[in-house]
């Protein structure tokens, strides 16, 4: 409840704020690339698709065979895993399948442009966050192919805990990985992005 009051608080602040600062917000909306702009970039990327690839320190994304391989996990230090593909067909990964080498977090997300991942963004991070800081702690964060869903939910938690704008979390993530979350993905990562610039400035108008 209190956190659903604060969310309302926020959001009044904000609205005030925007019609207070009108040219400011135009410029913040300005500086945030369209949905074009971002699958431009990611058809630019000419990486080749790998297996598994680690993204960020500590952070891998990889396809789903290499997530059912226990001993290449083992082999690379994996202690989490996070399956974006939780049910699908072909899916081994839970709790059970993992034991207690592995802590696993699964969430059944379907690669639909329909799909709302974004009410994942937060929980997903804040396991990914959970991960880094166990000792010697590193996580997988998987799907089918490891290109739309799991790239997505890394791009959130880039953007939530490490502060990137979705422009520069894409741009670190295509160096790395071939990776091409569809597109209602990618405009809710825009929804994200905006929300968190608005709450920076908002921050900073206060």
């Amino acid at each position: 409840m209190n956190k659903l009051c604060n969310n309302h608080l926020l959001a009044s602040l904000f609205a005030s704020e925007v019609n207070r600062h009108p040219l400011q917000m135009d410029t913040i909306r300005s500086n945030i690339l369209s949905v074009k702009e971002l699958e431009c970039r990611i058809d630019n990327c000419r990486l080749e698709s790998h297996a598994l690839d680690e993204v960020w320190p500590k952070i891998y994304i990889g396809n789903m065979v290499t997530a059912h391989n226990k001993e290449e996990l083992s082999r690379h230090g994996i202690t989490h895993i996070l399956n974006a593909a939780h049910g699908a067909w072909g899916s081994k990964g839970n709790q059970t399948f993992y034991g207690s080498e592995f802590s696993y977090y699964g969430i059944a997300a379907e690669d639909s442009v329909d799909f709302d991942l974004s009410v994942y963004f937060h929980p997903a991070s804040k396991f990914i966050h959970q991960a880094l800081r166990a000792p010697k702690g590193k996580i997988l964060v998987h799907c089918i192919l490891g290109r739309s869903r799991s790239p997505a939910l890394v791009l959130a938690y880039l953007m939530i805990y490490q502060n990137l704008s979705l422009a520069d979390a894409l741009e670190m993530l295509l160096q790395r990985r071939a990776i091409s979350p569809n597109r209602g993905f990618l405009k809710q990562l825009q929804d994200l992005n905006l929300e968190l610039h608005c709450k920076k400035t908002l921050c900073r108008l206060l």
